[in-house]
């Protein structure tokens, strides 16, 4: 604002000026000066011009550079308006060619397949634009020339079965004999592991042992056990001696490996000479080990999470789930179990004297309140089922829900999305993927599997009481007729075979062959111990909450004849300074 208020007073004083010129010279005073009256006359005139002076400067014709201003500003401006024309006629065009149409719309029509094609072209443009991520291979940081290789070469340490020849060498001199054949070594100590699925005889033959020594040494294990017993995993020490000719099997010198918890197996050769190792006979060697089977037994608060509770308490993952499972078939572990009261749980444990230790099955769980036993479980029996402290077996609340989905669609009238028409729902629809395990909501026995009709590939389960169940529109089945299934086993998956637009589960329930709503019924499976049954579960029970807590844990004093000569000299100066 400032520079244009500037200009304008410029342009008025060169107005001024110039009207001055035009309107003449006037007199001036002695000294040079224009008289004042004269000056103000001249000023009055110079300002009765300036309007004509104003009016002709606008009224004359442009000059050469506002000319050809304006023939610039007139092209870009065309050239614009040409652009804009064209972009609209384009975008017009390409709107009316309708290249990217909505494919959920009109499917399999001419408008959707151009739509197709049109997503097609653009993923292949884009994977033809892809860009290459090898890596880029750096200058290096030093020259790479053979004498650079061959220096460095020398001073390197490769190892020898990548063909090593490091180190400076000199020519073979007078002194020099060449050896006949390499030296072999006089004994190869290796470990080899019983992989599954694999024989003990194929184990030995893949370590080198010659078959004869493979024939005695499964003879002489099978005595102290069945090689079958053997587990997979199990790790075999072996010492192969020396060749008695060259290209010859090594012989077996010994053998060695922990069988069970409880033996240790030791396979030696005796007799055999002392300077060449050759001669003597294999021999079985039983080491039984001393074991303690002391349970184990854990206590602590529940806190807010009792499995992160029982876990910091170092009870093993394995016996927290077990113990939850035992307990949450018994009580709302929920609702009923507080973080002030206490878990009580009892494992199976078994300690060797050479230090191993080996944590078993769940023996007792419960839960304490205030100082008193709220819930108290023990398994008894072969079957391995948990029982109260009175000897009542466990008892389960409710069904299980036979797929973790929510219900869609209730017992009773409706009218059937396929068929059309009202007819009776007879059973829950559960909402399921595909795939999804399907168990079975209490014990029972098969007592159908396969097509059945509308509701495809199913499953009938006969729970006894003149109850039974059926898992309709199965994927596939994982039981067979006649086969008795326990409560949450999987008996096959969601699918959506016969009558059924998606994939779900549709459960029916029957009381002697007629059609309930199986959300009014609860299962309850209970058995009860009596006579002298009961009282050695009780006597049993006894026993097992005198154990102390932590008492497993302690390691077991060795014996004398259980510890082992130290075999260097530094070992026994160490051992003699502790005894004394």
């Amino acid at each position: 604002m400032c520079n244009a208020a500037s200009a304008q007073r410029l342009a008025e004083k060169d107005a001024l000026d110039h009207a001055r010129d035009i309107g003449g010279d006037f007199p001036h005073n002695e000294d040079g000066t224009e008289p004042a009256d004269e000056r103000q006359a001249a000023d009055e005139t110079a300002r009765a011009i300036l309007p004509y002076f104003r009016n002709s400067k606008q009224m004359a014709g442009p000059t050469g550079a506002q000319r050809a201003k304006k023939r610039v500003i007139t092209r870009v401006s065309g050239v614009g308006e040409r652009y804009d024309e064209w972009k609209l006629a384009a975008g017009q065009r390409l709107g009316e060619l309708d290249l990217t149409p909505d494919l959920a719309e009109n499917i399999g029509s001419r408008r959707w397949f151009r739509g197709l094609g049109t997503m097609l072209a653009l993923g292949a443009a884009a994977l033809a634009f892809w860009p290459d991520f090898a890596p880029l291979e750096a200058r290096a940081a030093m020259p790479q020339d053979d004498q650079v290789q061959q220096e460095l070469r020398s001073q390197m340490i490769t190892p020898l079965a990548f063909g090593a020849d490091s180190g400076r060498r000199m020519g073979p001199t007078d002194k020099v004999i060449p050896l006949a054949s390499a030296p072999e070594r006089p004994q190869i100590d290796l470990v080899a592991t019983l992989a599954p699925g694999d024989s003990f005889a194929t184990m030995l033959r893949r370590a080198g042992v010659s078959r004869s020594d493979i024939d005695r040494v499964s003879t002489l294990v099978n005595e102290a056990m069945p090689l079958s017993e053997i587990r997979p995993g199990t790790q075999i020490d072996i010492v192969l001696g020396r060749r008695a000719a060259q290209g010859a099997p090594r012989p077996l010198d010994e053998l060695k490996f922990r069988a069970r918890f409880d033996l240790e197996l030791e396979v030696g050769r005796n007799g055999a000479d002392a300077e060449t190792g050759q001669g003597g006979s294999l021999a079985l060697q039983r080491n039984f080990i001393r074991v303690d089977d002391t349970p184990l037994r854990v206590r602590g608060k529940v806190g807010q999470s009792i499995y992160r509770s029982m876990r910091s308490a170092g009870v093993p993952a394995t016996a927290v789930q077990e113990y939850i499972k035992a307990l949450d078939n018994q009580i709302n572990m929920d609702r009923e179990v507080r973080s002030s009261d206490e878990f009580d749980i009892i494992l199976s444990y078994r300690r060797a004297a050479t230090g191993e230790r080996q944590a078993g099955q769940l023996l007792f769980a419960g839960i304490d309140r205030a100082g008193e036993p709220k819930t108290q479980l023990m398994r008894w029996g072969d079957e391995g089922r948990f029982y109260e402290a009175s000897g009542v077996g466990e008892q389960r609340g409710g069904l299980l829900a036979p797929v973790p989905g929510r219900i869609s669609s209730r017992y009773g009238m409706r009218r059937h999305p396929i068929l059309g028409y009202r007819r009776m729902h007879a059973g829950l629809d559960f909402r399921a993927r595909s795939g999804t395990p399907i168990v079975a909501v209490t014990d029972g026995t098969v007592s159908g599997a396969g097509r059945m009709g509308g509701c495809g590939i199913a499953v009938r389960l006969n729970h006894g009481g003149n109850l039974s169940t059926r898992y309709c529109h199965m994927s596939r089945m994982s039981v067979r007729r006649g086969q008795q299934v326990r409560r949450g086993q999987v008996i096959g998956y969601v699918g959506s075979t016969g009558l059924s637009t998606g994939p779900h589960l549709h459960y029916e329930m029957y009381r002697g062959g007629r059609s309930i709503n199986p959300a009014s019924v609860k299962f309850v499976t209970r058995a009860q111990l009596s006579g002298t049954e009961l009282i050695d579960f009780k006597r049993q029970l006894i026993k097992l909450k005198e154990v102390e807590v932590g008492a497993a844990l302690a390691d077991l004093e060795k014996r004398p004849e259980e510890t082992e000569e130290p075999l260097r000299e530094i070992e026994k100066i160490n051992l003699a300074s502790r005894a004394d």
